[in-house]
């Protein structure tokens, strides 16, 4: 069994140390304990200082790509290191790494395809007032979206079987936290929280300046993935409801056509009617249209998983190779260090 811990960064040279050295070096059921950093283009040091506390495995961008990006590709990388088991954390030392044999237990006890870390973010007494009511009120949001009793929806600190990675397709550029949600319920894959410890933030979000952008980005990103997984009830109602509208406007330029004044002074309800009317047809028309788009999705995601299944198989005897190197991904010796991560059972 091999797990594979990978830590997307950005400019985290000064905490990244703290975040390696809190990783266990054993976990019962494990053999193999790996790190994958992703340095989404740093400018500092966050490379040298990953190479430096034994870190093997490095995926460098050359500009920055956003994290979304960064997490889908660790997946990748992580799967084709052989991952049976992977784990995704943060790179500024958030989240307590002693709690990852916590994470990976209900994975290795079949009991879950996916783990995600409950920070109990309604009582962290480091977020604002406002940040813990906005966290209780997205995570209530995105258990009713997605069908799943997710309790920290935009957690980080999360933990992948080998299935769920292979199941899973990023598509936007701004998280993956929410939209993977989304997926995993569509997807029913078993989902399941457990408790973690989190450390008080030492700097900004990079993910967002400000409260407003994140709600907003969040908003979008949420609205996109339902739309792509459940077209025909968006687009559905929507046409509905311009139709509703356009046939009560109808109804009513005829209440005053037969019984009030023949219409007159009203013939703007008449054309409004008309254009909500057509309108609300197109929409619905929309909706049958993306509905077969929506299958034709399911395909090419079945296509892709196959092909990944594929990529897996060999993966073995190609990842070592100079082509991987080519794939912008590092792979240096082991120093023998305290720091590399290597367990048995």
């Amino acid at each position: 069994m091999k797990l594979v811990i990978q830590i997307p960064c950005h400019n985290e040279a000064e905490h990244l140390p703290a975040t390696l050295a809190a990783i266990p070096q054993q976990i019962e059921g494990v053999e193999t304990i790996e790190v994958l950093v992703i340095d989404d283009g740093s400018t500092d040091r966050t490379v040298e200082v990953a190479h430096q506390h034994g870190v093997v495995h490095v995926l460098r961008f050359a500009r920055r790509r956003g994290l979304a990006h960064a997490f889908r590709a660790g997946l990748d990388a992580a799967l084709r290191l052989g991952a049976d088991v992977i784990v995704n954390t943060d790179g500024d030392n958030q989240y307590e790494g002693a709690d990852i044999p916590h994470l990976v237990a209900p994975i290795l006890a079949c009991e879950a395809d996916i783990v995600i870390g409950d920070r109990d973010p309604g009582a962290l007494l480091h977020f604002s007032w406002a940040k813990r009511k906005f966290q209780r009120l997205g995570s209530w949001f995105m258990r009713r979206l997605s069908g799943t009793s997710v309790a920290d929806a935009t957690s980080g600190f999360r933990a992948y079987s080998r299935e769920a990675a292979t199941r899973l397709n990023v598509v936007t550029d701004f998280t993956y936290t929410l939209e993977t949600l989304i997926q995993a319920g569509k997807l029913r894959l078993a989902l399941v929280d457990v408790p973690v410890r989190t450390h008080p933030t030492k700097r900004t979000s990079r993910l967002a300046p400000t409260m407003f952008h994140y709600l907003a980005q969040a908003g979008t990103a949420m609205a996109r993935a339902y739309t792509l997984y459940e077209p025909l009830k968006i687009f559905s109602a929507l046409g509905l409801v311009l139709s509703s509208a356009g046939v009560a406007l109808g109804v009513r330029f005829l209440y005053f056509f037969w019984f009030v004044d023949g219409g007159r002074g009203h013939i703007q309800s008449l054309i409004l009617a008309a254009i909500l009317a057509i309108v609300g047809f197109q929409v619905l028309c929309l909706a049958v249209l993306a509905d077969l788009l929506a299958g034709n999705r399911k395909l090419v995601e079945e296509a892709l998983y196959r092909l990944r299944r594929l990529e897996q198989g060999s993966a073995g005897s190609e990842f070592k190779t100079d082509r991987f190197r080519k794939a912008e991904i590092e792979t240096v010796a082991p120093s023998g260090g305290p720091d590399q991560r290597s367990a048995g059972s």
